[in-house]
């Protein structure tokens, strides 16, 4: 068996201590000198960015989020061992956890912070796709040359990089492909490094739930268990034009996913698949007026990150958290992609009257937010796709994006916007 010290980087046939420094975080696995697809995810990245700033917090829970109305964007392990969760509600959070200091997120470092480490990534191999700003896919396929050292070596050594130049640790997955690549990341976290070999991928996967395929949210779950598919072994083992029948493609897809089968290649020029932007307010709303103050803002903000990414969306969503928790999303399809706050602001307007008008009215909303997907790189769009006032609207807002750019992003906004963030925590 192939054996690598991911301290020293001695490699060799041993599984328990390295015989070089003698130590214990070995990562050994038949076919290590084989496997080229890996997944990066970083260990409660925004946390440990805030427990890297903040010295005297490495033993103390640590919750990033949104004030006592918002949500636990992420916590660190401590906290994690005491309960809390992404996306728990505050309340329940504190109550689990009543020790943790709360820090409200900085995206602007965590942005930063994402892009050293994926230029990290970039110096190894060009095909690098992220996933968000704290994971990512690599192929590392064809670099031993390059690197003089295996994949595997080259990640371990990525991963003690990350550590000592940017302070947070992150997990590895190395494996045969991306789907299992992403699950090996998540087996030994944090600091870890797993492998999943496509010779036991079957096996390793069957006893799993069948939630654990991408593309299956809980709908698809329920589904799939109501079909008597409750793990992955169970979709592996049907006949392909059963899960045909009853799932369509779909079905197909899933069924090679179950027998560990991904062809899907690191690709990236992977366009992002939305973009959205929401806020969770200080105090429950009601009213049509008050929800409405909330959009300029929200729709501002999605429309200057896709100016900015070059992108532009054909679908309008529109998202409703009830006092509940209850969430609400509604979406419309436009007859051309669009990058502009105006006609995000629109038509999340018309979605929000035709929700409340439904009976949304007699309800209590803790949250509001606005985006766009079905995203697409537009190309001379002003004269491809948008035309009369779309077109001037467009050239106006660029020009707001140029006034920012140069004074600053508070330099410019409307006063609606401004009175909409006033009541909420964004």
């Amino acid at each position: 068996m192939s054996a690598l010290c991911r301290d020293c980087f001695t490699h060799g046939d041993f599984t328990r201590r390295c015989p070089a420094c003698g130590s214990p975080r070995i990562v050994a696995h038949d076919e290590l000198e084989r496997l080229s697809i890996a997944h990066m995810d970083c260990d409660a990245f925004y946390a440990s960015v805030e427990k890297r700033d903040r010295p005297e917090l490495r033993d103390v829970p640590v919750i990033v989020g949104g004030g006592k109305r918002g949500v636990v964007t992420t916590c660190c392990y401590i906290a994690r061992i005491n309960g809390v969760r992404s996306a728990m509600p505050m309340f329940k959070a504190i109550k689990a956890c009543p020790q943790a200091v709360v820090i409200k997120p900085d995206f602007s470092k965590y942005r930063a912070e994402s892009r050293r480490i994926m230029a990290m990534m970039a110096d190894l191999t060009p095909l690098v796709q992220p996933l968000s700003l704290d994971e990512a896919w690599m192929d590392l396929s064809g670099t031993e040359r390059l690197h003089g050292a295996t994949p595997a070596e080259t990640l371990a050594r990525l991963q003690a990089r990350i550590e000592a130049e940017v302070g947070i640790t992150v997990s590895i997955g190395l494996a045969a492909n991306k789907f299992l690549a992403k699950i090996a990341s998540d087996l030994d976290k944090p600091r870890g490094y797993s492998v999943i070999g496509g010779a036991e991928a079957q096996a390793f996967l069957a006893s799993r739930p069948v939630g654990i395929l991408p593309g299956v949210g809980p709908a698809m779950v329920s589904s799939l268990e109501n079909a008597n598919f409750v793990t992955v072994g169970d979709i592996a083992r049907a006949e392909p034009k059963d899960l045909a029948a009853r799932f369509g493609s779909n079905g197909l897809r899933l069924h090679a996913l179950a027998q560990g089968r991904d062809t899907r290649a690191v690709d990236p020029d992977q366009i992002r698949k939305s973009i959205s932007a929401e806020t969770t307010f200080n105090e429950d709303l009601r009213s049509q007026a008050d929800l409405e103050d909330q959009l300029p803002h929200l729709a501002e903000k999605v429309a200057r990150q896709a100016r900015s990414g070059n992108l532009a969306g054909r679908v309008v969503t529109l998202k409703l958290r009830a006092a509940d928790f209850k969430i609400i999303t509604r979406r419309k399809t436009l007859a051309v992609p669009i990058q502009t706050a105006r006609t995000i602001l629109a038509v999340g307007k018309e979605m929000l009257a035709a929700e409340l008008k439904a009976g949304g009215t007699n309800r209590s909303w803790r949250l509001i937010g606005v985006g766009i997907t079905e995203l697409i790189e537009p190309q001379n769009v002003e004269s491809d796709f948008f035309g009369g006032d779309e077109r001037r609207t467009l050239a106006g807002e660029r020009t707001a994006d140029a006034i920012r750019a140069r004074f600053g992003a508070k330099a410019l906004t409307s006063a609606r916007a401004l009175r909409g963030k006033s009541s909420a925590q964004d």
